[in-house]
């Protein structure tokens, strides 16, 4: 039996298929795949299961099982990545205003770079605030996908990516292709050399990066686990904020059930409970 919906497929696809991969994925990154989300699963781990020549989606978990070193395919084909530059523009008004009244020293954390939109836009905000590119704020951006990550450290874009970014910023942050390379934008090195891109899985026993934080962006990624999972999260990360610091969350995510460890300051921005205003 297919789940509700699907279509006639290549290769057997069962409910039970389907609730086994969702099962395994919640045990590697914690993360819950909605009823939704079966054709999504279908069309992404199928490509897998050609590339490997195996007979279905049995074979293909059975062979997950018994191949650690797929695990990272799985995950990488399984999670969702949507970003744009500049998205949510109101957060990154919060940041020019942060680095404003803090002149100092100031550590960032990207805990979701993607394909390295954010942090880039980030990255951009500094360079403008400090009016230099070797400004004193360190960028550290993390992601499980590893194949997004390549794509954050390579720069490159299609050049509709830039569609509704101003023309100042094109021309001053980003290199446009000639000859085989129209089409497409590569980000200047200057900007480049301000992130600091790392694979990280939040539910890891040990994050290998090190706080104090003054500005933690994680957005539309804790919408993905149970709540349970994300108070885990959320205060492990209020652990690594200053006093002073600001978690910025996602337009979908809300933490008004965690006032004991984060008090709302703004459109879907929050301080440490026990912190100060900054």
């Amino acid at each position: 039996m297919q789940p509700q919906g699907a279509v006639e497929r290549e290769f057997a696809y069962s409910k039970a298929d389907f609730d086994a991969v969702r099962k395994q994925l919640h045990l590697l990154t914690g993360i819950r795949l909605a009823d939704s989300k079966d054709s999504m699963v279908y069309s992404r781990l199928v490509r897998r299961i050609r590339a490997l020549r195996l007979s279905g989606f049995a074979a293909y978990l059975t062979y997950l099982d018994k191949h650690p070193e797929e695990t990272e395919q799985f995950i990488n084909a399984l999670t969702t990545n949507l970003t744009s530059f500049f998205r949510e523009p109101h957060h990154f008004e919060v940041l020019s205003t942060y680095l404003k009244k803090h002149p100092g020293q100031i550590n960032i954390w990207c805990a979701a770079s993607s394909t390295g939109e954010e942090p880039y836009s980030i990255a951009m905000v500094v360079a403008e605030t400090f009016g230099r590119f070797d400004a004193p704020v360190q960028i550290i951006a993390t992601d499980i996908d590893s194949q997004v990550l390549q794509k954050a450290q390579a720069g490159i874009y299609r050049a509709d990516r830039l569609q509704g970014l101003d023309e100042r910023r094109c021309k001053q942050f980003f290199f446009r292709g000639k000859g085989s390379q129209t089409g497409f934008v590569k980000v200047v090195p200057e900007l480049q050399k301000m992130v600091q891109f790392r694979q990280l899985n939040l539910l890891d026993a040990k994050w290998h990066i090190r706080g104090p934080f003054d500005l933690i962006f994680c957005r539309n990624v804790m919408i993905y686990f149970d709540k349970p999972t994300q108070l885990k999260l959320l205060e492990r990360m209020v652990r690594l904020l200053t006093p002073s610091g600001l978690y910025i969350a996602g337009h979908s995510e809300n933490f008004a059930q965690a006032t004991h460890l984060v008090k709302a300051i703004g459109q879907t921005t929050y301080r440490p409970a026990g912190g100060v205003l900054g």
